[in-house]
């Protein structure tokens, strides 16, 4: 598969080596150039700043130095024009023909266009939602489901192995709270007077589990006779029927994990207790006060970090560190962690505790999703779990559908906070960007069943670059043969936003080529030609998509 942005940068490599051998320029041969996308499209499609970059080792004027790699690149048919510009650019405008060349190329490939092949594939972990199995998902969560899903999906298409993960945190103080609660629930439910947890879950969905295990597990819990067991038992039920709603959730909100890891299993196993021992091994830990330290300031941390608390009892990080020596351990070479709000400063110390464990700091990524305001009638819904007042994601899926939801989450930057307006959201015009790119598909689809209507054959990928005379119909040409660098760049950055934006703009392209371009002519070689345009359109769209988890609907 073509991709355009590299072609270029052989095209300009070859051509400055040529020039080298020429000695016109006097500087060791080059391997890699620079290939920017000017800030004003008038300014060509692609960009180098080599001969401005290369000024002070070449030592002559970039503008020199630029034509006369000019001179080179120009004589590839590859290009259309070739400027040289101030103060050293290298302006490059793609030709017809190659933009012929890229919509065979789409047509051929159909749903496998985009998709990257490559010959050593990283494997890669990403874990992203990991909420607290103490109760439903909420929107937050549902932000992080639908970015890290469509990183994952982006990876994948980049060329990757990627594996999705759950972290279930089902162990601690937080869980025997859990269990508190719903035992608490339970005994009132039955008649038996207490006293409810300070710090317990108010929320309604606690009663929920108390009637859940009232009437599947009643003769088993009453059946205990040990106060500690019986919160125990609780939790676990409870764990088991929230994680159960989550799978649920994620299922219809199209997210499939390939495991759901317990760190129960971590203290279990003996995980926890062997990663203690390796840091120990590694000179990383100290004690003092009867409390063992991380020495987390040597990795940029503000300050160590407790590890083994004063009676022997692991702290939480302790658990995450052998949770992340784990993802290492079971082969990833790369292990990407999708967070919540308000978790930046535990960054450094996980980061950190990985690097002492033997890894590059570049096989670990944290990304934040952060936070989500949830409009709804013109204010702003309050979420806390605790308390039972949020709106969760299984809400926002009935209200909205899963397709909207998705797109909204994905089509803005993960680290910007998010007005998530719901108003716009039901909306079924153009206003709403998800429903503006599915008409685009819909639309396109209904050409194709008017010109099946009228006996006009339609012969794939055969198309005459003469018919491409109109500006609307070559920026929408040059969009199209972005999409595989588009892709590889969303990937290489881990920014999924970036393919939502790329959606929106080709959708605005088409329209105005629409607008501007009669397709079903009578004239069958312009007609096919535009017909070839529209389908490229129209399977880039629907890949697009695909990768977002939206539906491409045939009919609106």
């Amino acid at each position: 598969m073509l991709i355009i942005k590299e072609k270029i940068e052989s095209i300009v490599v070859e051509s400055i080596n040529k020039a080298i051998d020429d000695k016109r320029i006097d500087i060791p041969k080059v391997s890699e150039v620079k290939i920017e996308y000017p800030k004003d499209e008038k300014f060509g499609d692609y960009s180098t700043p080599f001969a401005l970059e290369s000024a002070k080792l070449l030592k002559k004027n970039p503008m020199d130095v630029a034509s006369v790699i000019a001179e080179y690149v120009s004589k590839n048919d590859f290009f259309e024009k070739v400027d040289v510009v101030r103060p050293g650019f290298l302006n490059l405008y793609i030709s017809k023909k190659v933009l012929n060349e890229v919509s065979s190329e789409i047509i051929s490939l159909a749903d496998s266009f985009g998709i990257i092949k490559k010959n050593n594939p990283e494997r890669v972990n990403i874990e992203f939602v990991s909420a607290n199995p103490t109760g439903p998902l909420n929107i937050v969560s549902a932000r992080a489901a639908a970015v890290g899903d469509t990183l994952a999906n982006l990876i994948t298409a980049a060329g990757d192995i990627v594996d999705r993960e759950f972290y279930i945190n089902d162990y601690g103080n937080q869980v025997r709270l859990l269990g508190e609660s719903v035992l608490s629930r339970y005994r009132t439910l039955n008649g038996i007077e207490n006293e409810f947890p300070e710090e317990g879950y108010r929320g309604e969905y606690i009663k929920d589990i108390a009637s859940f295990i009232n009437d599947k597990f009643k003769s088993e819990a009453d059946s205990i006779t040990d106060h500690s067991e019986l919160v125990d038992f609780f939790a676990k039920k409870a764990i088991e029927y929230n994680v159960s709603g989550q799978k649920e959730v994620m299922s219809r909100f199209k997210v499939n994990y390939k495991q759901w890891f317990s760190e129960r299993t971590l203290h279990e196993d003996g995980s926890v207790e062997n990663t203690f021992t390796d840091l120990k091994d590694h000179g990383v830990l100290y004690e003092e006060e009867g409390k063992t330290f991380f020495r987390s300031t040597d990795f940029g941390d503000d300050k160590d970090r407790v590890v083994m608390r004063d009676d022997g009892r692991p702290t939480y990080l302790l658990a995450d560190i052998a949770y992340h020596r784990n993802k290492f351990k079971r082969g990833y070479s790369k292990v990407i962690d999708i967070w919540g709000p308000d978790h930046h400063g535990y960054i450094a110390r996980l980061s950190g505790a990985v690097k002492a464990l033997g890894h590059k700091e570049s096989a670990f990524r944290v990304l934040i999703a952060q936070q989500v305001n949830l409009i709804a009638n013109g204010e702003l819904v309050k979420m806390s779990k605790r308390l039972g007042q949020f709106s969760t994601m299984a809400d926002l899926i009935e209200e909205i559908g899963t397709d909207v939801a998705r797109y909204f989450f994905v089509m803005r930057s993960m680290d910007s906070h998010l007005d998530f307006d719901l108003v716009l959201a039901k909306k079924e015009s153009s206003e709403n960007p998800v429903f503006y790119l599915q008409y685009a598909h819909a639309r396109i689809c209904s050409i194709f069943r008017e010109a099946d209507s009228r006996n006009f054959p339609y012969i794939k990928g055969v198309s005459d670059t003469s018919v491409f005379d109109s500006p609307e119909t070559v920026a929408l040409l040059k969009a199209l043969s972005k999409y595989p660098e588009e892709i590889k760049d969303a990937a290489n950055s881990l920014e999924p936003h970036r393919i939502g934006v790329f959606l929106l703009k080709l959708a605005q392209l088409f329209h105005r080529f629409y607008a501007e371009n009669r397709v079903l002519v009578d004239d069958e070689a312009r007609r096919n030609s535009l017909l070839t345009v529209c389908d490229c359109v129209r399977i880039v769209i629907r890949n697009g998509l695909s990768l977002v988890g939206v539906n491409a609907p045939e009919k609106m």
